[in-house]
């Protein structure tokens, strides 16, 4: 067990791959970008280790870092083109990096799955130092994406609860994944943490502001309401789409779990939020008795009954039916009048 290691996010511009031609041109751009990324982390880890003095053993990539996001692409044509299947040969790209450089690669991507045919998920995947992928998470809250939840009868059957909530019991500690605005939704960290989650690897993409955005407010708060570090990564922009570059770029994070800030970067492709992670205390916080402690206070039979009823409901794919991008937002309006109906907004 690693007691203490260096963690970092690795701010680095998205490629979008809209205007590319086909999957083969999409796979080899992707490949490529791999082969630049492990360049960047592999600077990252000597300057790092020489500055800080601790092996660096977890680096974050920003969320979509390989295709952006799909845009008004239709999602057949988007999975097809741009998402990448689990066995695939960029997660293998991936995993010889990690295998190289003796560290853990958590990075996100939209990937296919062979149950849901015209479909994709977007994932966060951690690729451990043995070239392996030890954690796969599918984002559960997304505006204007398929999630689990669109088809939760047959995604539960197939992979369970331990597939829509997995944590990763490492030599580094126990891992999970956040995807993007998930950081906003306190359930989806609590969820991972009463599963043995220490860490959150959190793929972003998102405004940056020298002013308090939501996400960073809620970095913190999920980090402390959990006893969990969060490694944030954002994107350092987006390139090949007409949106100015810095329009999601900037404050990448280390978030200890008392929820203080310990790095954070400015603008541009940077690896400046790195830090150290210490398991040993976090695990000796959690285990010590006081009004701190807030995992161990939870009282989770008050709640039952609130969360027992349906907002946003499931299934409304039902086994996998194919959206038009517009879908989730009559789904959303759909939700708001029946809260209104209810006199609940």
């Amino acid at each position: 067990m690693t007691d203490l290691y260096a963690a970092v996010a690795m701010q680095l511009t998205a490629r979008s791959v809209a205007d590319l031609p086909d999957r083969a041109a999409t796979s080899a751009a992707m490949l490529a970008q791999i082969d630049t990324v492990a360049a960047q982390i592999l600077q990252a880890k000597v300057f790092i280790e020489q500055y800080g003095g601790s092996p660096l053993r977890l680096a974050v990539l920003p969320e979509y870092l390989f295709t952006s996001y799909p845009g008004r692409i239709t999602i057949p044509d988007f999975a097809a083109r741009a998402a990448i299947a689990a066995d695939g040969p960029e997660y293998a790209a991936l995993g010889t990096v990690a295998q190289r450089l003796g560290l853990y690669i958590a990075t996100n991507a939209y990937e296919t799955d062979p149950h849901f045919p015209g479909l994709y998920f977007q994932a966060s995947v951690i690729v451990a130092p043995s070239g392996d992928v030890v954690l796969r998470y599918r984002r559960l809250n997304s505006m204007y994406a398929p999630t689990p939840h669109d088809v939760w009868r047959k995604y539960l059957d197939i992979y369970g609860l331990d597939g829509v909530f997995p944590v990763a019991d490492t030599d580094i500690g126990r891992l999970a994944a956040i995807a993007s605005e998930e950081i906003l939704y306190p359930e989806i960290a609590r969820a991972l943490a009463l599963r043995g989650a220490e860490v959150f690897v959190h793929s972003s993409s998102e405004i940056g502001s020298p002013a308090l955005t939501h996400k960073q407010l809620a970095r913190r708060a999920r980090a402390l309401e959990n006893l969990a570090y969060v490694v944030s990564a954002n994107t350092a922009g987006i390139s090949g789409t007409a949106m100015p570059l810095a329009s999601a770029d900037g404050n990448s994070a280390l978030v200890d779990w008392k929820g203080n800030v310990l790095a954070e970067s400015n603008s541009g492709e940077t690896f400046t939020a790195f830090g150290d992670i210490d398991i040993v205390a976090l695990r000796r916080a959690r285990r010590k008795p006081g009004m701190t402690n807030y995992l161990s206070r939870q009282r989770l039979e008050l709640f039952a009954a609130a969360y027992a009823g349906s907002v946003q409901p499931a299934d409304a794919l039902g086994t996998g039916d194919i959206p038009d991008r517009d879908h989730f937002k009559r789904v959303q309006d759909a939700v708001i009048s029946r809260l209104d109906a209810a006199g609940l907004i």
